[in-house]
């Protein structure tokens, strides 16, 4: 409840706030709704089981947790990217920052987030429910991959080689891209004293190290035959903690946001005693 409070009020505020329509709040905005849509996937029906007192999923809702999952995630991590080349745009080159990241390109850069996402899901859950599964029983609070491959009768191994280049391909350009991008913005940034480099760099550099940290251990660690507290432990954290902590940790230090906030929280105390007193 606490994240999407959070990334609804993010996503609200800068809807609203016609003075921050940058490119820079723009991807906020669709990062806030990929936060609200990640979170969405795995915990409500973690939480409706748990009320209820049952384990049970359906094999059409445990393929829809695998597509959503990765489309989310892999769509967050593409338009991180996209987020370091704003920022490089904005630091190295301020004079051309305007032509460069006209509105046009930035909802071109948005789109290919989300398609790029849309793909991804696509190549995971069509690989993952092509195998045939000799149990139906998943040590795990919701449909995690790595969980579902060890449940199966079939060769995985053409099909753990495709994903894993796939996935390494796509890290592997994102991280580059996001490296290339922050050698550059501190080689300008260490000339000059930048309030608003300082400010909106190093919240982007704690949620692409937060993301990726945390999306490896959980991914790459060696599997365990038996379900063990670590292995929740972490799945939480990727699924969790990340869309939790990016509305936090990008508007702690932004006065923007924090300003824009204080004005939707007073109209929204000032609405409420109107009607209370009508």
């Amino acid at each position: 409840m606490a994240s999407l409070i959070a990334n609804i009020l993010v996503f609200t505020v800068i809807a609203t706030g016609h003075h921050i329509h940058t490119p820079m709040y723009f991807f906020l905005m669709n990062l806030s709704i990929i936060d609200i849509g990640s979170i969405s996937i795995t915990l409500p029906k973690a939480m409706a089981n748990s009320f209820l007192n049952t384990r049970l999923i359906s094999y059409y809702e445990c393929a829809a947790q695998v597509f959503f999952l990765f489309f989310f995630l892999s769509s967050e991590w593409i338009l991180l990217t996209i987020m370091a080349y704003d920022r490089y745009a904005a630091i190295c080159d301020p004079l051309n920052y305007g032509r460069v990241m006209n509105r046009r390109f930035c909802f071109q850069m948005a789109m290919s987030a989300w398609i790029g996402g849309l793909l991804y899901g696509i190549v995971n859950v069509t690989s993952t429910f092509l195998i045939t599964f000799c149990s139906r029983v998943i040590n795990q609070f919701f449909c995690e991959v790595p969980h579902l491959l060890r449940l199966s009768c079939s060769n995985l191994y053409l099909i753990e080689i495709g994903v894993l280049i796939v996935a390494s391909c796509i890290c592997t350009c994102c991280l580059g891209f996001i490296a290339a991008s922050y050698v550059y913005i501190f080689r300008t940034v260490l000339g000059i004293t930048s309030v608003e480099g300082n400010s909106t760099c190093i919240p982007h550099l704690i949620v692409v190290s937060l993301f990726l940290t945390v999306g490896m251990i959980a991914h790459l660690k060696p599997a365990s035959s038996s379900p063990s507290n670590w292995d929740l432990a972490l799945s939480l954290m990727y699924t969790v903690v990340p869309p939790t902590l990016n509305p936090i940790i990008y508007t702690i230090r932004n006065k923007e946001i924090k300003a824009e906030i204080s004005k939707v929280i007073y109209w929204a105390v000032h609405v409420n005693r109107k009607m209370a007193v009508f």
